[in-house]
């Protein structure tokens, strides 16, 4: 179930709630190292193809283009900061003039093409002007040298008169040009000012994204340290579990197991107590859903995987468990540790996962601790776990060894059923 909760990087939340926080800070932390491995692979496989890129580009170009850095007298890069040397200007005051600088060279761009367009205009209207007067002085064909002088006379005075019209014509396209420029300087000077106000602002934000990342690695780190620490301790446990031999050491452990042959527990009719009988009916292999969908599919998947193996049964006996109880919630587990003192425990069928909860009554509250049963062993999940051959055998590990480092966990007093019939009566009819 681990390895395809890291498969697909994605966990039920109802799942995910039945998890306690060390055990949500592990497999976080295992999620986070699975990212970090998909990314690497696919920041080498980028840099790679990069680099095949690069040497094809070269090979094409067929030159030995590069850059070089300018150093300074010791030897190193030389690099210029501004505003730090003697007489430098203050960073605003640079950006302020260069700013305004910009603006006023783009407005002068600006005004000396309108002054083209305007003195083509000019030039053309008056142009055609005294062209149409020469025609008409031309037409009239003085003959008299008078007449001639006077039409002369009269000639040179509209020239004079439109040269005066076409100067006081050209001061005023240059006033209406020079207005036209300061606007236009004012216009790019606020435009460029509101982009660097913008630039500042997403350098502002960029300042917050860095410290969340910052927090973010932290935190990392935190699930990390927590994630170490509980391995550490599994390890311990292992090697402990291992020179005890309690813990299983093989995966195919019920491999050679028939299901169709193994002995099948059935409740007596006349005395529903937890001292079971055994008969052994056939069976027809069946197969189990990826996740428990149903009450009816969790009693059938108990009676066909887990009786086999005596899921719920003291050792080496035919009778119930005290600490077993059926499908039961989180709130009725609760309910049943309420009045129990730090240690006390109960194990019920999870209608989660196909495996159990384990819930635990410490000081302050209680912790609900999942048991995956899915494969050949029971082990906590999420975890790197002790793998325990039968359910018995992992309950009896942690009347001596602590489920976590943290808390501290032994399973002391195992609590008992307050019903009759008993809550698991549906698991063994």
């Amino acid at each position: 179930m681990l390895q395809q909760i890291l498969r697909d990087m994605y966990i039920d939340p109802e799942l995910l709630a039945e998890l306690n926080e060390e055990q949500k800070h592990i497999l976080f932390y295992k999620m986070r190292e699975e990212q970090l491995r998909r990314w690497r692979e696919r920041e080498d496989k980028e840099q790679r193809e990069e680099a095949a890129l690069k040497r094809t580009m070269r090979l094409k170009q067929g030159n030995d283009k590069h850059v070089q850095w300018l150093h300074g007298s010791d030897g190193e890069i030389w690099v210029w900061i501004m505003g730090d040397s003697p007489g430098d200007k203050p960073y605003e005051q640079i950006s302020e003039e260069l700013i305004a600088e910009r603006a006023r060279q783009q407005a002068q761009k600006e005004a000396e093409e309108l002054w083209k367009q305007k003195e083509a205009e000019i030039t053309k209207k008056f142009r055609d002007a005294m062209a149409k007067e020469k025609a008409k002085i031309v037409a009239e064909k003085w003959k008299i040298e008078t007449e001639d002088r006077k039409a002369k006379l009269m000639e040179e005075k509209i020239q004079e008169e439109l040269k005066k019209r076409e100067e006081e014509e050209r001061q005023r396209g240059e006033e209406q040009i020079r207005q036209q420029e300061e606007l236009r300087a004012k216009e790019l000077y606020l435009s460029l000012k509101q982009a660097q106000q913008h630039s500042q602002h997403n350098e502002h934000e960029d300042e917050e994204w860095k410290e969340q990342l910052r927090r973010s690695k932290v935190a990392d780190e935190e699930r990390s340290h927590k994630a170490r620490r509980a391995r550490d301790e599994y390890r311990r446990q292992s090697l402990r579990a291992i020179q005890k031999g309690k813990v299983a050491g093989l995966s195919n452990l019920f491999k050679g197991t028939s299901l169709n042959n193994e002995p099948v527990i059935k409740l007596n009719s006349n005395n529903p107590s937890p001292l079971m009988t055994l008969t052994t009916p056939a069976r027809k292999a069946w197969e189990r859903p990826s996740r428990p969908n149903s009450r009816e599919i969790l009693i059938h998947w108990f009676k066909e995987e887990q009786l086999p193996r005596r899921a719920g049964f003291e050792r080496n006996t035919c009778a119930v468990a005290p600490w077993f109880h059926g499908i039961i919630s989180r709130q009725e587990a609760e309910e049943l540790l309420m009045n129990k003192s730090e240690g006390a425990f109960l194990v019920r069928v999870s209608e989660k996962i196909w495996g159990y909860a384990l819930s635990y009554r410490q000081q302050s509250g209680f912790k609900h601790f999942l048991v995956d049963a899915s494969g050949d062993f029971y082990s906590f999940l999420g975890v790197d776990p002790n793998r325990h051959a039968t359910l018995t055998d992992l309950i009896d590990f942690h009347k001596e060894e602590i489920i976590t480092s943290s808390g501290g966990e032994l399973l002391l007093e195992p609590c008992g059923q307050r019903k009759n019939p008993p809550d698991y009566s549906s698991l063994f009819e």
